[in-house]
């Protein structure tokens, strides 16, 4: 095997097991005694974590303030925060929650100490300014299992509508400097959203396997991600109370987290982004239902126009990986793929794009809008009908 270059980026301290929460106050403790914690709307809140963890913060003689994010966060909602919050004396930013809340933690602790909108910096919308920090340190806990935010340098900022878009504030510095990884933290997540976010992490597996950047390194991530989300996605749908399952997902959410900022992403999340801009659609909702047919067209295209790229041999690789049939020839393999994909995607549950209100008569404005950088790792090009029969294919 060919050991091609690559470029590591910078990773958070991983502390992964059940548990591992009860080491936050320690850990946050080595920052200071004044903490922001960022939730999601209230399901945290609620829960009996909530009590435990601030006693515990408040036992050591630490201070908390407690912001809630109630969906995906919006460039102005940081602003707002970071405007309310920056003359506070505040030592760690804690994120606590799903991806929204992760990303929202991840750019307000950027943003506190050099105070200026986050609009200067998002890619592709504005100035795009270099970002030069300093940041406040972050500490990044999911509760569910799906877009390792806890584990990338991207912030996701939102702003919906018929001229919104969906877009990153992107640099090494936002790295958090530990994620606390503990699967108990999933044992309250409904099963829609076990499965909208399960498919999530899958898809940020398998595009970053396939990435035009793929690399050894990475590889061997995805590859034992993705066999972690065979065995763990819908045994985790079916009952959260699975101890093993829960496990399974929360490791490939972490490492597709590691994957996709390693060497990038596909075809599904350049078409997630301009969907979840438009339409009220969750990201995890795009990339599952989009990923089957995604993956047919980019075999497709791959055997018409590059036969011999070694994207459709890893696509196959995956194919038996997850029919546990191994001696599949690669055209076998790759139906065996696809047909698991379709299978999972029917028996998730997930809904169709016209479910959140896309028509056909919208296909050309969301493919306009599709080839951010996610579409550049693709492993082939597509041109725009082959764009257009994805999203058909899911109306």
């Amino acid at each position: 095997m060919r050991i091609t270059e690559f470029t590591l980026s910078p990773l958070p301290r991983i502390e992964f097991g059940p548990g591992t929460l009860a080491k936050l106050p320690a850990i946050a403790r080595e920052y200071g005694t004044h903490v922001l914690l960022v939730t999601g709307a209230n399901s945290l809140v609620t829960s009996p974590v909530w009590p435990s963890l601030t006693g515990e913060l408040g036992a050591r003689g630490m201070s908390w303030l407690h912001l809630a994010i109630p969906g995906e966060p919006s460039p102005q909602m940081v602003d707002e925060a970071v405007h309310a919050l920056r003359t506070e004396p505040i030592d760690v930013v804690i994120g606590i929650g799903g991806g929204s809340a992760l990303d929202a933690a991840k750019a307000i602790a950027g943003l506190l100490k050099p105070g200026n909108s986050v609009m200067d910096h998002l890619e592709g919308v504005g100035p795009e300014l270099t970002y030069a920090g300093p940041t406040t340190p972050f500490i990044a806990i999911p509760t569910t299992a799906g877009t390792g935010s806890e584990a990338t340098k991207n912030a996701v900022l939102s702003v919906q509508g018929m001229e919104g878009f969906k877009k990153s504030f992107r640099d090494e510095k936002l790295v958090a400097k530990v994620a606390l990884v503990d699967p108990d933290l999933l044992a309250t997540c409904p099963p829609a959203i076990v499965a909208a976010n399960g498919m999530d992490a899958f898809t940020q597996l398998l595009e970053s396997y396939v990435s035009s950047r793929a690399a050894p390194l990475t590889d061997s991530l995805a590859w034992g991600g993705m066999k972690a989300a065979r065995d763990g996605l819908l045994a985790l749908y079916a009952d959260t109370g699975d101890a093993m399952a829960r496990e399974r997902m929360a490791y490939a959410a972490l490492v597709s987290g590691i994957t996709l900022a390693q060497v990038g992403l596909g075809s599904v999340h350049g078409l997630a982004a301009p969907l979840g801009a438009f339409f009220p659609i969750p990201h995890g909702v795009a990339c599952g239902t989009l990923v089957a047919m995604a993956t047919r067209i980019n075999i497709e295209t791959l055997r018409t126009h590059d036969p011999e790229q070694p994207a459709l041999e890893k696509y196959a690789r995956v194919g038996r990986l997850l029919s546990r049939q191994h001696h599949l020839d690669q055209p076998t393999a790759h139906a065996a793929l696809i047909d698991t994909l379709e299978t999972w995607t029917n028996e998730l549950k997930l809904p169709t794009l016209a479910h959140y209100g896309v028509t056909p008569a919208d296909i050309p404005r969301i493919v306009a809008n599709s080839r951010g950088s996610s579409m550049k790792t693709n492993p082939v090009r597509l041109e725009d009908k082959d764009i257009e029969a994805i999203l058909a294919a899911r109306i």
